[in-house]
């Protein structure tokens, strides 16, 4: 697919894979995403390359893998190297600003975009250096914090506020370059649907309690979870922070309800394109840097490989302009990385050095292909031992570093119930995947990396004690706006 003048990417955060309509979500509603989707092509099997915020966002700006980078958690963002998408627009002359989310280290670093628009970065360009400890009998438990907000339901907060200041500049900016010959690559970056969980009142009046979808995959209905998962939930205040069932309905209920407000912004930002007279000759990508347990095994946030955390909702809606007929779903498993890969293919750029990703472009000008492998990683709060994922095909392998692995087959279990990990049929499977995975890294050798780099960061902080008390207790706090 040839390329249109200008691209604009919309990344927002923490947003579950299936909370759309368009991927028939049971109640959620997401009219602009699902326009986006109806002309252009929607990747059914996207993943991100860890499930929290920082290393995400880190591997995304350079298309490479975390243990490549080594930005391992939310204390240790992205500062501008290795040289990432956005220099390559540079190099090539291209306009490139961000509006909104970032999460990178702070503004000042030379982070390949020409202007940075009220950015949001980790908290005083440190971040959660208390969640780099993580060893179990040595870990920080702020117990003190409900890891989704202190308070739950309709309303606004710091959040909300935020994403509509950032999508009143993406309008304005819209507008102000209307009359520009010159391509631009626009990056803008919401919060939504992200805890605090509280939602604009219309928006939650969307979701009332009675109509929300049935629990799943509880414990106290007999669901036996994986035991690194129990080590790693109970280093914060999550399920066990509800005052009962019903405001735990309630954190559901906003979650969705923060995902259609992160929709209506969208929304007003097509608009503005298209009042902007840019619309027909701009490619649009959507995405969102990881997704949301909201509850399944009891899970709340990020932070695990399963399809509610590590998968991500992808939508790639092609200039009107270009005449182009895209295929409406691949079923190709991609990445964040991929993104990474498109936006310098789109403009022709050039980034030197060996990425994993591949223009979505071409992936979706080809048939679906079974034996493209995603991997994911995690080494961040909470994580007692390095975790990773690589998914290929049906399968879906887990590796927990020290613990036993899981293998679920998609097809036949979407919703991860049965791990076939010791199962005597699955005995081949288990071996391929695992030797696949091996291809990429060495779990045991990435999982020491990982543990040697942040002690050597928590002793120039000063030692465990100075450490752990740097950083935001949960959510990063948006600038001033």
């Amino acid at each position: 697919m040839k390329s249109s003048p200008n691209l604009l990417v919309i990344l927002s955060d923490q947003h579950q894979a299936r909370a759309m309509s368009c991927a028939d979500h049971p109640v959620v509603q997401t009219p602009h995403l699902d326009e986006l989707a109806a002309r252009g092509t929607r990747f059914t099997n996207a993943y991100t390359p860890s499930p929290i915020c920082v290393p995400a966002r880190a591997a995304f700006a350079t298309g490479r893998q975390v243990h490549d980078i080594r930005n391992w958690d939310n204390a240790m963002p992205y500062k501008g190297t290795p040289r990432g998408w956005g220099h390559a627009l540079q190099d090539k002359g291209v306009r490139v600003e961000s509006i909104g989310k970032l999460h990178y280290r702070h503004q000042e670093d030379d982070s390949g975009f020409d202007a940075q628009h009220i950015p949001m970065h980790v908290a005083d360009g440190v971040g959660m250096v208390w969640g780099s400890i993580r060893r179990e009998d040595e870990r920080v438990y702020n117990k003190h914090v409900r890891m989704m907000g202190d308070t739950i339901g309709p309303g606004e907060s710091s959040y909300t506020k935020y994403d509509r200041s950032v999508t009143d500049m993406t309008c304005d900016w819209l507008s102000k370059t209307q009359d520009s010959a010159a391509p631009w690559c626009l990056y803008v970056g919401l919060l939504a649907p992200h805890h605090p969980l509280i939602a604009p009142q219309e928006f939650y009046d969307l979701y009332p309690l009675d109509k929300l979808p049935a629990d799943k995959l509880r414990r106290k209905d007999g669901y036996v979870r994986h035991p690194w998962l129990d080590k790693m939930a109970d280093a914060m205040v999550a399920e066990d922070g509800w005052k009962d069932e019903e405001e735990r309905r309630v954190a559901i209920a906003s979650y969705y309800g923060l995902t259609s407000y992160m929709d209506h912004n969208v929304g007003r930002i097509v608009s503005a394109l298209k009042d902007s007279g840019q619309f027909d000759n701009t490619t649009i990508i959507y995405s969102s840097d990881h997704g949301e347990n909201l509850g399944v095994r009891d899970l709340w946030g990020k932070m695990n490989m399963y399809e509610e955390s590590a998968a991500i909702p992808l939508i790639v809606a092609p200039a009107p302009d270009l005449g182009v007929d895209p295929r409406p779903t691949s079923a190709t498993t991609t990445s964040l990385l991929d993104i990474s890969e498109t936006i310098i293919d789109h403009f022709d750029a050039a980034l030197p050095g060996e990425r994993p990703g591949t223009s979505l472009y071409d992936i979706a000008a080809c048939e679906d292909d079974t034996d493209r492998a995603v991997f994911s990683e995690y080494h961040a709060i909470g994580a007692v031992s390095g975790e990773f994922m690589l998914r290929k095909g049906d399968l879906k392998l887990i590796e927990y570093v020290g613990f036993e692995p899981e293998l679920f087959n998609l097809a036949e279990d979407p919703e991860e119930l049965t791990n076939q990990a010791q199962n005597p049929a699955y005995a081949d499977d288990l071996a391929r995947m695992q030797a696949e995975l091996r291809k990429i890294c060495d779990p045991d050798a990435v999982n020491t990396e990982a543990f040697e780099d942040q002690d050597a960061m928590i002793e120039a902080y000063g030692g465990k004690e100075a450490a752990s008390k740097l950083g935001a207790p949960s959510a990063t706090p948006p600038p001033a706006t």
